[in-house]
């Protein structure tokens, strides 16, 4: 999956601001460590959180954005620490059914898929 294919997707697939703050929570995760998704999957991720990235959430506002920027070149101990504060709180306000969901939509409209895993294993 290259960073065109998913912005092609995410134009045909707007995101909610509630899939937003999913996307940022999600992007918390795979820096803090704790992100369960394949190493396929985490790259998809971090693609499409670059997509949405100028975007607000419904309830995550722009600074979580530049938290996560300044991690990108910086992710040290005090850093560790911010991001893994700033994913539990996500978690917090994210409800699991929100956050099912969304999984659950970026599965079926094709953003993460099984083929993905083989571009990856013939690339």
């Amino acid at each position: 999956m290259t960073a065109e294919r998913v912005a092609r997707w995410v134009e045909r697939h707007p995101l909610s601001p509630a899939h937003v703050d999913c996307a940022i929570a999600v992007m918390l995760k795979i820096l803090d460590g704790k992100c369960k998704m394949k190493p396929t999957e985490k790259r998809v991720m971090a693609l499409l959180y670059r997509q949405i990235a100028p975007r607000t959430g419904e309830r995550l506002d722009s600074g979580v954005h530049e938290l996560i920027a300044m991690a990108h070149g910086n992710l040290d101990e005090a850093m560790k620490n911010r991001i893994y504060e700033q994913r539990v709180l996500a978690e917090t306000i994210i409800s699991r059914p929100v956050m099912k969901g969304f999984k659950a939509m970026i599965r079926r409209q094709g953003l993460l898929d099984e083929r993905h895993d083989a571009e990856e294993a013939e690339g």
